[in-house]
């Protein structure tokens, strides 16, 4: 993954279905609210628009209100040095990134801990050492822009040390907060940010974009991902199939009416983050659904044969009130007292006939 330094870097550019949503936005130019909230559904892109804003809005000879890629001003944001430009984010989407060193600080508090992990939280004192820069001069006068995201990793004392920046906002200073989960957020917070809400891109420009990426079948990765493109791409890149294998075995399985090694199953589940398989059976419990109404799947494309047999085995009510579980049971996924067991009482309320 390409570093902060790294002259091979692109400039953080807009992907094609986001330009005609920028665009007006960045005419408006000083006349722009002091903090913006940008959400919308995981994996479309709002991570690289809000970089790509921030370096229109810095760029020192934009086109077509656009960076340009060949200022001064580009090329530190390229290399991530960019003195009007603080990105926030947890220390662990700083390693995603590949620009994260452990201090000595760091080590000696995750050897307390017991914990070699970076922090997957907004500390306070990383919003505290934004107030000396507040209040240094701009380069050439532009704007000062804080991009954090994301925004709901802050935790309640982090948001109140920027709520107070948000009520008192230093001059020529823009905050640009990304979301997954607005709601997440103190109401504080999202009562001093103007919202932007990003839509989901137009299947065809997606599955455009899946396609000059090199990604195959790229309708059946955007389906599985929820029409997120971003999303579809990551999943590409981490499995060889549009869902995940156990799943696939699974639905076969379950089809031709053979037995499910749930316990095996499980025990593998028990290893990964609760939420992510959880989200794979309430998609596959929606999808049963939509058969049994005579419809199409909506996400796994590629296994509508199997889905409609599944169909057939229950009803539609009997399937809806199962989806209907699944979905109780996503809060306690977070923080599950025994992971293995979780999981096996989760796979057999779908696999029960």
């Amino acid at each position: 993954m390409a570093g902060a330094h790294d002259l091979t870097a692109a400039i953080p550019a807009f992907l094609p279905w986001q330009v005609d949503i920028a665009t007006p936005w960045i005419k408006r130019g000083d006349k722009l609210a002091h903090a913006w909230l940008i959400h919308g559904q995981t994996g479309i892109g709002k991570r690289q628009f809000g970089l790509a804003l921030a370096t229109s809005l810095l760029c020192e000879q934009p086109v077509d209100h656009l960076a340009c890629g060949q200022c001064q001003a580009c090329l530190w944001v390229r290399l991530g040095n960019h003195p009007d430009l603080m990105r926030v984010r947890p220390e662990a989407q700083e390693l995603e990134e590949g620009i994260y060193q452990r201090t000595e600080a760091d080590s000696a508090a995750a050897s307390r801990s017991n914990s070699a992990r970076p922090s997957e939280i907004i500390k306070v004192e990383q919003i505290r050492l934004l107030e000396p820069w507040y209040h240094r001069t701009t380069h050439r006068a532009g704007w000062r822009i804080v991009l954090l995201y994301p925004a709901e990793s802050m935790m309640a004392e982090s948001a109140n040390a920027l709520l107070k920046a948000l009520e008192e906002p230093p001059e020529s200073t823009l905050f640009l907060l990304i979301s997954d989960s607005p709601d997440r957020l103190l109401p504080t917070i999202l009562s001093r940010c103007q919202k932007m809400k990003l839509p989901l891109p137009d299947a065809a420009a997606s599955t455009a974009w899946l396609t000059q990426q090199g990604l195959k079948d790229s309708e059946q990765w955007l389906a599985v991902a929820g029409g997120a493109p971003l999303r579809a791409l990551e999943l590409s890149q981490n499995q060889p199939e549009p869902y995940a294998g156990w799943l696939g075995q699974m639905v076969r399985d379950m089809a031709q009416q053979n037995a499910v090694p749930v316990t095996e199953i499980a025990e593998n589940l028990s290893k990964e983050p609760a939420y992510r398989w959880l989200a794979d059976l309430q998609r596959l419990c929606i999808d049963v659904s939509l058969t049994c109404a005579g419809l199409k799947p909506r996400y796994f494309v590629g296994l509508e044969t199997e889905l409609g047999r599944l169909g057939r085995q229950r009803t539609l009510t009997q399937w809806t009130a199962i989806e209907h579980w699944i979905t109780s049971q996503i809060p306690l996924g977070h923080h599950p007292l025994n992971a293995k067991l979780f999981a096996q009482a989760c796979l057999q309320k779908v696999v029960t006939v």
